[in-house]
């Protein structure tokens, strides 16, 4: 009796061990097929696997990634509401990632933000959250909140343009014009070609002119914080100064451009040196393009953000500068930004 006790248990050992890897291979043959395109196979894949271990967590990720990637986000939040139990931390931000941004696809900009700000707690040291997160606020309309992640995306990853752009756009929106400026400048310094760089270099037009970003519908969409009402006002009017006075002096696009920005980053620089408790925007944008103001530098700068400008004549100007665009490239990468 005892030896046949002990085969039983030897084989129920050896067929769970089987199903085991047989799940495993599953998952791993599903997930090659997704890589492929095959969304469809895929899944199939990851059924039979889930079938052998229903609880499994990667399993239930990788079929809710597939649906998702199928275009059927909606048959994916129960895969993914199993994946969240597992005790796996990376998987577990994955699953609460994927099914934010499903709320959020869905135009459900809260349980997006909500979902969001589980995975934070999980992994607060995770970048991408903080730009999905910012993206998430910035669809709802709460253009504050929506600053302040792409500030936390910024501080864990400076060299990603997505955020910088994100910090431009949003503070557009709440009127910060000096703040989006500087957003936008580092965006394409990271970013300078592509339609993406050629929508920035816009909006930096229209914040030279004095412009207010507009909604979908042409409507005015305009946030103001009262902490930073005062700073936000006289950066504007320092803005709207330099402009009218750039527009006297008849100079041609680019030169107009370089005095605009160099005497806009001056400004800001002085103002902020006056400061004792400096901000975010303070240390990591005004210091530094207060910094590049006072090189030899700018007219490398303008025509780094005006790269998609057609008119611009960049090739020629690059060909006859060459020296200085490598000294500007060279002191992009030595110069530090502080947060």
């Amino acid at each position: 009796m005892l030896r046949l006790l002990m085969s039983l248990l030897l084989c129920c050992g050896y067929f769970s061990a089987r199903a085991q890897t047989s799940a495993g291979d599953l998952i791993k043959q599903g997930i090659e097929l997704h890589n492929q395109g095959n969304y469809t196979e895929a899944i199939n894949k990851f059924n039979e696997a889930l079938k052998i271990e229903p609880e499994n967590g990667y399993a239930n990720y990788e079929m809710a990634f597939s649906y998702y990637a199928l275009k059927k986000p909606d048959d994916a939040i129960g895969y993914l509401n199993k994946a969240i139990k597992t005790d796996n931390a990376k998987l577990k931000v994955a699953a609460y990632s994927l099914l934010a941004s499903i709320y959020d696809d869905n135009k459900q900009p809260q349980k997006a933000i909500d979902t969001y700000n589980e995975a934070i707690k999980i992994n607060p040291d995770y970048p991408q959250i903080y730009y999905n997160l910012g993206i998430a606020y910035s669809r709802a309309g709460k253009y504050p909140e929506a600053e302040q992640a792409a500030i936390d995306a910024i501080k864990h990853n400076p060299k990603d343009p997505s955020s910088q752009r994100l910090y431009g756009l949003v503070t557009f929106h709440q009127n910060k014009r000096v703040n989006a400026l500087m957003g936008l400048c580092s965006f394409i310094l990271l970013e300078p070609t592509g339609t993406r760089a050629a929508e920035a270099y816009g909006n930096i037009q229209h914040i030279l002119q004095g412009g207010i970003l507009k909604d979908a519908n042409g409507n005015t969409s305009i946030s103001l914080s009262p902490k930073d009402d005062q700073q936000t006002s006289t950066l504007n009017l320092s803005l709207s100064l330099i402009a009218q006075s750039a527009s006297s002096k008849k100079l041609s696009s680019m030169d107009l451009l370089e005095y605009q920005l160099k005497n806009i980053f001056t400004m800001a620089g002085e103002l902020a040196a006056k400061k004792t408790d400096k901000t975010f925007f303070d240390k990591f944008y005004v210091d530094y393009f207060y910094k590049l103001a006072q090189t030899n530098y700018m007219p490398a700068f303008a025509h780094t953000i005006a790269l998609t400008d057609t008119k611009a004549n960049n090739a020629t100007w690059g060909k006859q500068n060459t020296q200085q665009i490598n000294d500007l490239g060279q002191w992009l990468q030595t110069t530090q930004r502080d947060f």
